[in-house]
C-alpha cells in the first residue's frame, strides 16, 4: 500500500496541518546578537531541505519555513527552480505587491496530499534582515515571488487556503496534473495582465550579501552557496 504524501513529510520532520505552531506568528530574530541562532536554524531548514529533496521533485522550486520543522522563528529559505542559490529571509516583511494578480497551484509541506488554487501578487518588495544586522530591500516577480510570499505567510502563521477564493477547495494530489513542470505565466489565468516595476530600490547588492554570508563564521562550520535577497512545492 503507497504512503500518502503527507505520511512521507511526517517521516521527513515537517510539522503537519493542526499543529499550533503553524498557525501562530514566529518570534523575530534580534541580529546581529542572534545571529549564531540564525546560522543554526538555517542549518537545519538545509538539512530538512535535503532530506526532503531526495524524495520528492521540485520543479517550481520549494521554500520551507523555521515553523515547518517545528522552530517559531523567522527565518526562512526559499530554493528557487534551476541552479540559481537558495535565498535566505530572517525577519522578512512584505513593504509592497503589484496589484497584479495571478492564480496557480501551490503545495504545502504540511498538507502534501492536495493542491490548492492560491492568488498571488506577480511583484512583492519584501524587506529583510542580514545576520550583521543590517536592513535589504529586494524585489522578486512571479514564480519566485510565490514562493517566498507562501513562506512569509507561514511566518506570519497563515497557510495557503486562507488565501483561497471563497468556493474554491483544495484538489487531491492524485488529480493535479502540472506536477513536475514549471509554473507557466504566459498561459495561466491571470487576474489582471501587466506587472509595472515597483520602485523599490535594493539597499544591498543580493551577490554580495550572498558571499558574505556563505563564507565561513564563527558560528557555522562551513558555508552555504546563498542569496540573501536577489517556484512552491509541486
Amino acid at each position: 500500500m503507497d504512503m500518502r504524501p503527507s505520511q512521507h513529510m511526517r517521516d521527513l520532520g515537517v510539522v503537519q496541518h493542526g499543529a499550533g505552531i503553524l498557525a501562530e506568528p514566529a518570534r523575530a530574530l534580534d541580529l546581529p546578537s542572534e545571529r549564531c541562532e540564525a546560522e543554526r536554524i538555517t542549518d537545519e531548514l538545509f538539512a530538512a531541505t535535503d532530506r526532503i529533496g531526495q524524495v520528492h521533485p521540485f520543479a517550481k522550486g520549494m521554500g520551507i519555513a523555521a515553523p515547518h520543522i517545528g522552530i517559531s522563528r523567522t527565518v526562512a529559505i526559499v530554493h528557487p527552480p534551476g541552479d540559481a542559490p537558495a535565498v535566505l529571509l530572517l525577519n522578512p516583511k512584505i513593504t509592497e505587491s503589484s496589484d497584479e494578480m495571478n492564480e496557480q497551484y501551490e503545495g504545502c509541506l504540511s498538507f502534501f496530499d492536495v493542491r490548492g488554487l492560491v492568488p498571488r501578487p506577480l511583484q512583492i518588495a519584501v524587506e529583510t534582515t542580514s545576520l550583521t544586522g543590517e536592513t535589504v530591500t529586494a524585489v522578486y516577480e512571479r514564480g519566485l515571488a510565490r514562493l517566498i510570499h507562501h513562506e512569509i505567510d507561514h511566518l506570519d502563521g497563515r497557510l495557503c487556503t486562507a488565501r483561497m477564493r471563497h468556493g474554491i477547495d483544495p484538489i487531491p494530489v492524485h488529480e493535479y496534473q502540472l506536477a513536475g513542470r514549471a509554473w507557466a505565466y504566459e498561459q495561466a489565468h491571470a487576474l489582471t495582465a501587466r506587472c509595472p516595476v515597483l520602485p523599490i530600490t535594493r539597499t544591498t547588492s543580493p551577490r554580495g550579501l550572498a558571499g558574505h554570508v556563505a563564507s565561513r563564521s564563527s558560528c557555522s562550520p562551513e558555508g552555504r552557496r546563498l542569496s540573501c535577497p536577489d517556484g512552491l512545492p509541486d
